[in-house]
């Protein structure tokens, strides 16, 4: 980074936090170590007072409570979910906002009932376009007052995977992370899987709220209306090796047999090919790929690596079913959104 955080981004950062990448050790990640970003304020719900309305085009509109979404039939999916602004600080110059580095990223096992049959129950009108999400998190962004909202269309809403999920790793869900009810959206950046939902409205028109419409899109300047941020980009990472320094995370291990282990994910198509470079990129070696804990979680790989003494930079990059891979460089953008660019690990190999 060329220059330091703001106080502001300081405060962001001390709300927030990331997976530590030993983390990835984890086929599913605690839900301690998981990432967390919270937009606006944590909202202190009722779970009996609470209600998920479903309405707008619809010919019945629902209105559930917690106990009523329980007492359907549960779907529980592995889901990778990764934040939009992951990898923003290694831009330069560098956009102000939360300043994350690699470890936004985390992989849960989501509870929950499917949207597609809710909405089914509901009956969507003929003219239905897209599905609007509301949370309870309220706040100021860009100068609008608002609710934190986003659409999808209807497609997408009923996609495969697309969950109200009311519990996490086995437990209810926590303050932090939605409760009592979030959207789980499987693939997309976690913008897009709306926290502490409470209602649910179907529309005609493609919705206009702030989080789609100036919020995470991809632009490359300020008057650059541009296109909407979406689904995963293909990432891999590696649990740095060795023992770290403490300030600057550089890596030491002795020289010898060492497998270098991480995980691999993209949103649009299972990962295919992970590969590891020893040399700071200048060559690459295939890595031994695993199988994911489910169609919409991370992938396991592991490469064998005989350290020989010295300074050396390890990368890792990956490609899915798509022929969709990770640049050397990032791209820039305002946001810093969507920077999937090649992991570099700095290590210190000693006799």
């Amino acid at each position: 980074m060329s220059e330091g955080i703001t106080l502001e981004e300081l405060q962001l950062a001390a709300r927030n936090h990331g997976m530590p990448l030993e983390a990835l050790r984890h086929e599913i990640t605690p839900l301690g170590l998981h990432y967390l970003l919270v937009h606006y304020d944590i909202p202190v719900v009722d779970p009996a007072a609470w209600r998920l309305t479903i309405g707008g085009l619809v010919d019945r509109p629902l209105e559930l409570s917690l106990d009523d979404l329980r007492a359907r039939e549960p779907v529980s999916l592995p889901v990778t979910m990764e934040c939009a602004g992951n990898g923003r600080a290694h831009l330069e110059p560098r956009p102000i906002s939360q300043p994350w580095l690699a470890e936004a990223i985390g992989t849960a096992e989501w509870t929950g009932v499917p949207l597609a049959p809710l909405l089914a129950d509901a009956g969507l009108a003929t003219d239905a376009l897209e599905v609007v999400f509301t949370g309870l998190d309220r706040g100021v962004e860009g100068g609008v007052e608002q609710l934190y909202e986003r659409s999808l269309s209807i497609a997408d809403a009923e996609g495969d995977g697309v969950l109200l999920a009311y519990a996490c790793n086995g437990e209810p869900l926590p303050p932090q992370h939605g409760f009592p009810l979030r959207l789980v959206v499987p693939g997309w950046y976690g913008m897009t899987s709306v926290k502490w939902l409470e209602r649910i409205t179907v529309v005609a028109e493609p919705f206009e709220g702030y989080q789609m419409i100036t919020g995470y899109r991809m632009r490359e300047h300020e008057d650059d209306v541009g296109t909407p941020v979406t689904r995963i980009e293909p990432r891999s990472l590696m649990v740095p090796p060795g023992i770290p320094d403490f300030l600057t995370r550089r890596r030491f291990l002795p020289q010898g047999p060492v497998t270098v282990e991480g995980r691999a994910w993209s949103g649009w198509g299972p990962i295919e090919h992970v590969e590891v470079s020893t040399d700071g990129g200048a060559s690459w070696h295939a890595a031994r790929l695993g199988d994911p804990p489910g169609a919409a979680a991370w992938a396991p790989w592991w490469f064998d690596w005989n350290a020989p003494e010295g300074e050396h930079e390890l990368c890792v990059r990956a490609r899915d079913a798509t022929g969709r891979g990770q640049p050397e460089e990032p791209p820039w953008n305002i946001g810093g959104y969507s920077n999937n660019a090649v992991q570099r690990v700095p290590v210190t190999v000693t006799a």
